[in-house]
């Protein structure tokens, strides 16, 4: 889990280039699980797409339209579909004519622990796009990478002409994602992290945090992060027998802020089921979980 955040690290509504190709816009939506907010991503020069238009927020929709200044919008483009990441998506597409494309849509009532990532219920792409297909404009070319876990619906959008990855919330640059059932899956997410592992982009773009310049690096430390999670919570089943959820977060994450105690919760219970998927835990009833 992350450090807190200052929301005054980065300046909201302002266009920053960062490549030929790429500049970006931070939407007013700091959180403790947004970190600064969620950066919306213009690829493009002559014509343009955008990339996780964000919230449904006048300002943040004003600023948008400043950064695109009257180019032609090829497409609104998705990665997943929790409300700080897709409702902006259709008054864009109403103000430029562009479609929007990208994941699929994807509604389900949970008990995550954030109101900010419950899923957007209007999400309606003109186009879904599957692992592999593309998006082109005047010197661009965006392809879709499945990448489910977060949620069932991830893409990644690979940017070829400059070897980048637009990870959404698959890999943040501040912090591990939230993986929360029972759409979130730990088997699919590592799976997902795995096929990262094994491209050979040069730089990600989160929707949250930094660009990630040593991007390999970053997984393979992400996906170490997520065993040696595994490994604690086996060591506390051996060590205390059946243990219910919140006894093994108030000890696996002593120093974090209480308020993502809940967060936390719901990937530790993504870690038991991908457990109980291999035979090594099993529900004990009662909230509870045992060895298997």
């Amino acid at each position: 889990m992350a450090t807190p955040f200052d929301p005054a690290d980065l300046p909201t509504g302002i266009v920053m280039p960062l490549s030929l190709l790429v500049s970006r816009v931070l939407a007013p939506n700091p959180s403790p699980f947004t970190y600064t907010g969620t950066q919306t991503y213009l690829v493009g020069t002559s014509d343009v797409a955008v990339i996780d238009p964000g919230p449904d927020d006048p300002a943040h929709l004003a600023a948008l339209a400043a950064a695109i200044s009257g180019r032609p919008v090829v497409a609104i483009l998705c990665t997943h579909t929790h409300r700080d990441h897709s409702p902006a998506a259709r008054p864009l597409s109403e103000a430029t004519g562009a479609p929007i494309v990208g994941c699929a849509p994807l509604t389900l009532e949970d008990d995550g622990p954030r109101a900010d990532a419950a899923f957007d219920a209007a999400y309606r792409p003109d186009r879904v796009l599957s692992d592999g297909e593309r998006v082109t404009g005047t010197g661009w070319t965006l392809e879709a990478v499945a990448t489910p876990g977060h949620t069932s619906n991830h893409l990644c959008f690979a940017l070829a002409e400059e070897g980048a990855l637009f990870t959404g919330d698959h890999v943040m640059g501040w912090s591990t994602s939230v993986i929360s059932p029972p759409d979130g899956d730990m088997t699919a997410y590592m799976a997902s992290m795995q096929r990262l592992l094994e491209r050979d982009d040069a730089i990600y773009y989160p929707a949250h945090g930094d660009p990630v310049e040593q991007p390999q690096r970053l997984v393979r430390g992400m996906m170490g992060h997520r065993k040696q999670r595994e490994g604690q919570i086996l060591r506390f089943l051996e060590r205390n027998g059946a243990s219910a959820i919140p006894d093994m977060v108030a000890e696996m994450y002593k120093g974090v802020d209480p308020r993502l105690y809940g967060a936390a919760g719901r990937s530790v219970l993504a870690h038991l089921i991908d457990l109980a998927g291999r035979g090594v835990a099993a529900p004990a009833g009662d909230g509870q979980w045992r060895m298997a």
